[in-house]
């Protein structure tokens, strides 16, 4: 057991770090909206790691004057708690803050086996449970399990590019020539350095980046896997960072790392449950299709240049796409649609996502870094108007570094959409 007496002597050190907080100097983000507060279901933050999960708990509970406890469990001297542990941890909690409060933030309790089991006690209670996570499969496991029907779960990623724009105080509404090219300029930084909240303004973001992965791959991953060998697991974390936007095929990374099929795809989804990837399924009607031709994205772009031996490729349609997929999935989650991809055969056109409400296709969207040839412009407009036909759907959108215009192709309307313009809608 760990002692009461450094249990209470962390806590502290996080309630006065609580103190000097300003939220109204904070970003605001969208996920901000979707926190329940007058309801006895707990509020489960998850993401990937410093994407400012415990930021947007304490800045919801701070701008509503609403007093709460604060337990942050990722510090290195409280690694080693048990759930027997927890009751402590409440015990010192009411000590710095009272007894009379309604309200409780568990930062990445996700490490302690067990923690249903006290948050459940907890809920009894009629505490206000606010729970932040970096492991998908961990938290939405337990908590389908045990707290079935009582919790609200809030997808948070890295800044979006509006959010981005906002902390470097970019002008995102003036049509002037010098506010156009400041958020074209903003957005060359953004798809290259990335939008961790914390990596802003840093002049070192190869190593805030190299610690963040190591972090990653250790502490959400190895420990919770009881990993032996980390350095396959950190080749093959590499070698997706590095082909972001590709189809994952096991067979190659079994014989690139020297792992069996099947460690390749434990390994593949460890990155996935960590947030570290994000995986995107064909859009087809027989699972096996969507089991096995999945593609990889990264969480965020700033993390394919800023690393050592970096060797992804300036792809630039690349890194628009990928930022266009975390952005899907920004948008999709708060309205619960599902994003594909579609490739019918092996030779056919690729349409980059197909949004989809249930079974039913809404929108194609087709991503370009630029259409001004001929021929590029002829292969993203022909992709869409061939899937439409085969999946019904007529709402045809390419994102492209182009001007916004509606344009007529074999009888279907395609929106294309202006890059910057479609980020900052």
């Amino acid at each position: 057991m760990i002692d009461e007496k450094v249990i209470l002597q962390v806590l502290a050190e996080q309630q006065e770090e609580i103190e000097s907080y300003k939220p109204q100097k904070w970003v605001a983000r969208k996920e901000e909206s979707l926190f329940e507060f007058n309801t006895t279901m707990a509020q489960v933050v998850i993401g990937v790691r410093r994407s400012g999960k415990s930021t947007i708990c304490h800045k919801v509970l701070l701008e509503r004057d609403i007093r709460y406890g604060y337990v942050n469990l990722d510090d290195d001297r409280l690694a080693d708690m048990q759930v027997k542990d927890l009751n402590t941890v409440l015990s010192c909690v009411y000590q710095l803050y009272g007894t009379d409060i309604s309200y409780l933030v568990l930062d990445e309790i996700q490490d302690v086996d067990g923690w249903y089991l006290f948050v459940n006690r907890l809920m009894r209670t009629s505490l206000h449970i606010f729970i932040t996570g970096s492991n998908a499969k961990l938290l939405s496991g337990e908590l389908a399990t045990h707290l079935t029907g009582r919790y609200n779960e809030i997808h948070l990623y890295p800044f979006s590019f509006s959010e981005y724009c906002q902390y470097h105080q970019i002008d995102t509404q003036s049509i002037t020539t010098k506010a156009d090219a400041d958020r074209k300029r903003a957005f060359m930084d953004y798809i290259h350095d990335g939008g961790f909240p914390e990596m802003q303004g840093l002049s070192n973001k190869r190593a805030y980046v190299q610690s963040l992965i190591e972090a990653i791959l250790r502490k959400d991953i190895q420990k919770r896997f009881k990993i032996r060998h980390i350095e396959a697991l950190r080749k093959l974390a590499h070698h997706l960072i590095n082909n972001a936007c590709q189809e994952v095929n096991y067979d190659d990374l079994s014989d690139m790392l020297g792992i069996a099929d099947k460690t390749a795809k434990k390994y593949v989804d460890y990155l996935s449950q960590a947030f570290l990837i994000q995986l995107m399924t064909r859009h087809s009607f027989k699972s096996q299709e969507r089991i096995r031709n999945q593609k990889a994205y990264i969480v965020d772009t700033g993390m394919q240049s800023n690393r050592d031996n970096a060797l992804a490729p300036e792809n630039l349609g690349w890194r628009l796409e990928n930022v266009a997929y975390i952005e899907l999935l920004r948008r999709c989650s708060h309205d619960f649609l599902d994003v594909y991809y579609y490739k019918p055969t092996a030779r056919a056109k690729e349409v980059d996502f197909v949004v989809c409400d249930k079974n039913k296709a809404v929108e194609l969207i087709q991503v370009a870094y630029a259409i001004d040839t001929q021929r590029a412009y002829d292969r993203e407009t022909s992709s869409l108007v061939k899937a439409s036909d085969a999946l019904s759907c007529n709402h045809l959108t390419l994102v492209a570094f182009s001007p916004t215009r509606d344009v007529v192709v074999e009888g279907k309307t395609i929106h294309i959409v202006s890059v910057l313009e479609w980020l900052l809608q």
